[in-house]
């Protein structure tokens, strides 16, 4: 048997360091935190020759930047932006030892999106090796915390080049897209909506409130009709807006009328229509029907859709490197859109495909490991 490529080899030891995102496990679990993987990625970085920084995101997790300088005064950057962290799962242990079989690499984060920082490092490291360096063109790898929860390393990331003056003429982010160059995605706002009833004994029903069938309206309204109206909108990349009611609670047992139902709601949104305007629209439809509930917003940071110009002259480059005749849209939310809001150029693009993300046995097929690689080379060098 063959042994492993470099960044398969890179892939296998990136797997084996436990880096799930500390809102998937508890507090104190050992295997929670993107350090083990900071420190590595540096450590890998640095014997490449490479220039390596560390950003403080929050106590004990930061974002790694290693930098291929230039010869002469920097004109130009690009960012390579994978996150390090990953999600849980019952089967994680075992999934921290990295396996290859059947052509594919098999652990956590193999596709979501470690395969992307072992692609992205190893693309790097061959640069920095051998071949003339981009002139004038600083290339920085830059592996972010905590994108699979809140996003706070991309958003620091992005706040601190602002600010400071250090922003990229592209980002592009990392993660499983099948190696096609993605320039649009969805945004994602969650909201909370609560009915509020009267208490009363179950076998005297009409002496109270029954917040439960109140939200029953509300949740028919949101999956009926506002639905509807969505699928009346659409995008060239992505298609209609969607809503979701993804969880409801309420009421303590049978024999009490419920004073209190909760349900929360996803809802994805496309370049343009912002979390204000789904408040509105939500609001307004409740109105219409005199349903009456409360509202508030889930998520402290927004997390806004992404749209990037395909026309830009790196995204073309990228797109030609990869083979492809256009670029796509996806459906989920990632790290470009708050690199994007920075003021970043953003696109998204790795090996793998999304649908091995999260899953029980998550994987990546050696060839797009490899494949992806040799890309983000091509475009590097022909910067």
């Amino acid at each position: 048997m063959a042994s492993p490529s470099p960044v398969v080899r890179l892939l296998r030891d990136l797997i084996a360091l436990p880096s799930v995102n500390p809102a998937f496990l508890p507090g104190d679990d050992p295997r929670t935190g993107e350090a083990r993987v900071a420190d590595f990625v540096a450590a890998t970085a640095a014997a490449a020759g490479l220039t390596v920084e560390f950003q403080d995101v929050a106590p004990g997790r930061r974002n790694v930047l290693a930098r291929l300088e230039t010869k002469g005064p920097v004109r130009r950057r690009v960012l390579l932006a994978p996150h390090m962290d990953t999600v849980g799962n019952p089967n994680l242990d075992a999934l921290l030892n990295p396996v290859v079989r059947g052509g594919r690499v098999v652990g956590r984060g193999a596709c979501d999106t470690k395969g992307c920082v072992a692609a992205m490092l190893e693309a790097v490291r061959r640069l920095a090796r051998s071949g003339p360096r981009p002139e004038g063109v600083e290339i920085v790898f830059l592996g972010l915390v905590d994108e699979e929860n809140a996003q706070m390393g991309s958003r620091h990331y992005a706040e601190q080049a602002s600010r400071e003056g250090y922003g990229a003429d592209l980002a592009v982010v990392g993660e499983p897209t099948r190696l096609e160059v993605v320039t649009a995605h969805k945004g994602d706002v969650w909201l909370q909506l609560r009915t509020q009833g009267r208490a009363a004994h179950g076998a005297t029903p009409h002496l109270g409130k029954n917040a439960v069938h109140a939200m029953a309206r509300v949740v028919d309204l949101l999956e009926g009709e506002y639905r509807t109206l969505l699928e009346g909108r659409s995008h060239p990349l992505l298609g209609s807006p969607t809503v979701n009611v993804g969880s409801i609670r309420g009421g303590t047992q049978p024999n009490i009328v419920p004073d209190d139902c909760v349900i929360s709601v996803d809802r994805r949104t496309l370049p343009g229509e912002s979390e204000t305007m789904v408040r509105r629209e939500v609001k307004e439809l409740l109105e219409k029907h005199g349903v009456e509930a409360t509202m508030d917003t889930l998520r402290t940071a927004p997390c806004h859709p992404l749209e990037t110009d395909p026309g830009l002259p790196w995204v073309v480059a990228l797109r030609k490197a990869a083979g492809k005749r256009r670029t796509v849209g996806v459906h989920y939310f990632c790290d470009a859109a708050p690199l994007a809001e920075g003021g970043i150029p953003a696109v998204v693009f790795g090996p793998g495909d999304i649908a091995q993300a999260h899953t029980r046995d998550e994987w990546i097929a050696v060839e797009s490991l490899e494949r992806g690689t040799a890309i983000l080379e091509a475009f590097l060098r022909g910067l």
